[in-house]
């Protein structure tokens, strides 16, 4: 059985029969002649067996229809998907024909993967680039919020499964992470990942200081204390306090769960989701009322990490997953490093809170301001969706009638929608990194979704999160890169066996790296002018940081009154690396005080350049604007346009590999100063966490103050560390932008295509199926036209040329330029040595500049040739103009070459054209 058919059994509700499909090897050739007979065999039940002839009967139709819902040729971007589903509308083919294409396309592909030998440069790379077609797409939606905002309800009713996620009569656990995705099954899934033994016996130990210290002291207002004891509890029962830690370690605490002792995960099956969450509540939750004497029964919420739930046949989930998370991290190192992994790659993030105070819930905006740096600068997030839960309750409305209820419903939920938006904008720490355009609110009730007394579905808002769901698992997009790519590589191969562009080889070469030499250096540019800007912003931050270290010291050792248990919170900080995360409250993290500055300094520079909500891309956009220009020579070299559509569709793939990677690398780029003063102060920490008895609060003071006074040259090694992080980037990109540019080139043009097969087939029946996806059958345009938007994970846009109409200048001649001469190809210079560090710190690899490959971007001047006419320098190029074409910006008065700045044609009059330093003046 191939994909094609499990897909389809899955879409269809009929996930239990896959097994017997499989058995009985159906694949997508012989579906479509299954007989009644036949049918009934692998069917044995009625109702499914009718579904599935019903869907069988529409899907054999879906082929060979004329009207498939064409689309444009605009792939959709990351930040279109996020637009509001009810205001977007969806023009995308039907989803069993989409599935129909990209099955059989990547049928097509992997038979040619097959038949290519390997006994040539040529084929090696075109397997190589078959193989890299396939993409794992999947979004992370994280969601937080405090017990009792009705996170639970929120995704059982989005996701249609009413008993999956339990709530009520127990109460939530705010350590597990709980992930929510679909199962390839069809059963119930619940796979349990707990933390290693040696973590519980190190939590154990420190659980038995803590009650030992606490013997003679107030209790109810330790967190710590009561966070213990509750975790004992849940595990132990009253055992645990006549037991001690080595006793707690024994085997027979465990006998439910040898998983744990063998440090493997624990598998739940089960046939609904209501016996699922039965099982698996206990490695969640905790019941309400345990430590007051309900015995016997055990909670193993405190040994797990993350428990992962598997639903079956669920649209919404396909290519999303749904995490909720505890607000602050956990004390657990491996629980701590998931939290931090996970928040760092969600997409969006879900705030959940009751609607009643919204606006002015401190734990909503507690969590959100906690995670804005982890899930802005240093994460992946695009959108934060505000969801105020329980928009149905009302007080006194006993009285009311249906439609009076209706209508202060919807006035309260107007009222809640502005008031948080009020709120959101005074949250300075949070805009800093999440625009208006990014922040959206909802106002909920699940209980009126599924009963519908008072409210429509659509007043609800449930559909309006289901759609956001639907939009993340949109498919389109993933088949068009698909078959675009697949198209591309059947071009080279079917172009290598024509041998008709034999005589124009070299010529073709030349233009192409000439072009790929221009398009790097403007990268490399950018790329200086970045490093400088981040250079200079984080001197600012060490100064300013060198500044004011003791002030931040003294406010944060001193804070606590005399006679307090400032000491117990302090201790707590020094003994968990600098940071306290009480049960409930604020977090405290002493590293994050010490290089606040730093980050303020480099928060605005940062998301300018790595920008997670914008089409444009990082470094202004020089990534997404680089191109081969292939569109200007099809005309040109007629004889070589397979060769080119394929390097077109290599310029979109290996933009999109760049932006993946941007995105997961600029994460430690941006953690790097917080890391760097953590790993500083780490044994500073270690000494003071030794303290004990009389004189702890001094002492563990004093030994924090002389550790960072010793240390004052760590803020001068942050900043070099994240200055060798961010070189280390801008190296790897240009290194891999050029590598892979000039081998599919070289691949193209400077390779003998050997022994290739016929593809002459296969490529007609791919380019129909791109034609199809695109909406422009039988347009030879549609295929060596431009793709013009980043899609999910990602195709980059090409810029679209701009003339300014009214503006003097060299104007846009028809004449063509003639070619340059060959420039060498670009490599990326490092900086000079790195300099030693004080002697206080360990050596580091100091960035101090970055030598720029291209002399400085100057202004257009004006020189005159010997009849007085004016003659114009490009400031790109700093040549002077030379008859071919050029484009005037609208911020000032320089003139670029088309070229320099990746200008193929002229675009229609009257549109506005800006340089890359008006463009960011503006954007200023």
């Amino acid at each position: 059985m191939d994909d094609f058919v499990r897909t389809k059994l899955v879409e269809w509700g009929l996930s239990e029969w896959v097994e017997k499909f499989k058995d009985q090897e159906i694949d997508k050739e012989n579906i479509f002649d299954l007989d009644d007979r036949e049918i009934e065999n692998l069917i044995t039940k009625a109702g499914p067996r009718m579904r599935f002839k019903k869907n069988l009967k529409l899907l054999k139709v879906l082929p060979s229809t004329s009207d498939t819902g064409k689309r444009k040729s605009d792939l959709q971007s990351d930040a279109s998907r996020l637009q509001s589903p009810a205001k977007r509308q969806r023009q995308s083919m039907p989803g069993f024909a989409e599935s129909i294409i990209l099955s059989d396309v990547k049928s097509i592909m992997t038979s040619v993967h097959k038949i290519l030998n390997d006994q040539d440069k040529l084929s090696d790379f075109l397997k190589k680039k078959i193989s890299d077609l396939e993409t794992d797409k999947r979004e992370l939606v994280g969601v937080f919020g405090k017990t009792g905002a009705g996170k639970s309800s929120l995704i059982n009713a989005i996701i249609k499964e009413k008993n999956l996620l339990p709530s009520g009569s127990v109460s939530a656990c705010t350590s597990v992470m709980i992930k929510v995705e679909a199962n390839t099954h069809s059963k119930y899934e619940a796979e349990i990942e707990f933390i290693t033994k040696e973590e519980w016996k190190d939590e154990l130990w420190s659980f038995r200081q803590l009650l030992d210290n606490n013997e003679n002291q107030e209790k109810e207002d330790d967190d710590d204390y009561r966070d213990a004891v509750e975790k004992l509890s849940a595990l132990y029962g009253e055992e645990w306090k006549e037991k001690s830690s080595e006793n707690l370690m024994e085997n027979k605490y465990f006998k439910e769960i040898p998983e744990f002792l063998q440090s493997r995960q624990k598998i739940l099956r089960c046939e609904s989701a209501n016996e699922l969450s039965a099982q698996f509540v206990k490695y969640t939750r905790s019941d309400s009322k345990q430590g007051e004497g309900n015995e016997g029964k055990k909670w193993f919420w405190p040994l797990v990490k993350c428990v992962t739930v598997k639903v079956p046949n669920n649209p919404f989930l396909q290519h999303v997953t749904l995490v909720d998370l505890p607000g602050n991290g956990d004390c657990n190192k491996s629980r701590d490093q998931m939290w931090k992994g996970i928040v760092g790659d969600c997409s969006t993030v879900w705030i959940v809170t009751e609607i009643n105070r919204a606006a002015s819930e401190k734990e909503a905006w507690e969590i959100l301001e906690s995670v804005s740096s982890l899930i802005g600068n240093g994460g992946e997030c695009q959108q934060i969706h505000f969801i105020c839960t329980k928009s149905d309750l009302l007080d006194d409305s006993d009285d009311l009638s249906s439609a009076d209820i209706h209508d202060r419903i919807v006035k309260r939920n107007i009222q809640a929608k502005d008031g948080v938006r009020k709120a959101f904008n005074k949250r300075t720490k949070i805009k800093k990194h999440f625009t208006d355009d990014s922040f959206k609110v909802f106002t909920v009730s699940s209980k009126e979704f599924l009963k519908g007394k008072h409210l429509s579905p659509d007043e609800t808002e449930i559909p309006q999160l289901q759609g956001f769901l639907q939009d993340l698992n949109d498919c389109h997009s993933e088949t068009v890169n698909y078959v675009n790519g697949a198209h591309g590589i059947l071009s080279l191969i079917h172009g290598a066996n024509s041998r008709g562009v034999d005589d124009k080889k070299a010529e073709v070469c030349a233009e192409l790296e000439r072009n790929m030499n221009l398009q790097l250096r403007n990268v490399n540019k950018e790329m200086d002018d970045t490093y400088m800007a981040f250079e200079k912003y984080l001197d600012d931050g060490v100064e300013k940081s060198k500044g004011s270290y003791g002030e931040k010291l003294k406010n944060f050792l001193y804070r606590g009154k005399k006679g307090g248990a400032f000491h117990k919170v302090l201790k707590c900080v020094v003994k968990n690396g600098g940071v306290h995360k009480p049960k409930n409250g604020t977090l405290i993290n002493l590293n994050m005080k010490l290089a606040s500055c730093l980050i303020d300094s480099i928060d605005d520079e940062f998301r300018k350049t790595f920008q997670n909500d914008s089409e444009r891309g990082a470094f202004n956009g020089v990534i997404n604007e680089f191109s081969l220009n292939t569109d200007s020579l099809f005309e040109k070299y007629k004889n070589a346009e397979l060769q080119l559509r394929f390097l077109k569709t290599e310029e979109v793939k290996i933009k999109a590999k760049l932006n993946r990677m941007m995105r997961k690398q600029k994460k430690k780029v941006y953690s790097s100063l917080i890391e760097t003063i953590e790993n500083i102060m780490e044994e500073g920490y270690k000494k003071a966490a030794e303290f004990k008895g009389e004189g702890m609060l001094y002492n563990m003071r004093e030994t924090i103050m002389d550790h960072v006074h010793s240390k004052e040259a760590m803020f001068e090694r942050a900043k070099n560390t994240m200055l060798e992080k961010l070189h280390s980037l801008m190296e790897k990109i240009l290194e891999t932008l050029e590598e892979t540019m000039k081998e599919s080139i070289e691949r193209s043009f400077k390779t003998d295509g050997g022994l290739l097969p016929d593809v002459s087939t296969e490529l007609e029946m791919v380019k129909k199926h791109y034609d199809k996806l695109v909406g422009t059958p039988d347009d030879e345009t549609s295929l060596t036209g431009v793709i013009s938007k980043v899609v999910p994970n990602s195709e980059p846009s090409t810029p679209v040329p701009k003339t300014p109409a009214t503006k003097s200048g060299p104007g846009n001649r028809p004449r063509t330029p003639p070619p340059p001469p060959m420039l060498p190809p670009v490599i990326p210079t490092l900086p000079p040595a790195p300099l030693p560090l004080p002697p206080a710190l360990p050596p580091s690899s100091s960035l101090i500049s970055w030598p720029p490959i291209l002399p400085p971007a100057v202004s257009t001047y004006v020189i005159r040739d010997e009849w007085g006419n004016q003659i114009w320098i490009c400031p790109r190029c700093n040549n002077p103009d030379d008859g071919s074409p050029m484009m005037g910006c609208d911020g000032c008065d320089d003139w670029y070459h088309w070229l320099c700045v990746g200008i193929v044609t002229a675009p229609p009059e009257g549109q506005q054209w800006f340089c890359v330093k008006c463009s960011r003046k503006k954007k200023d």
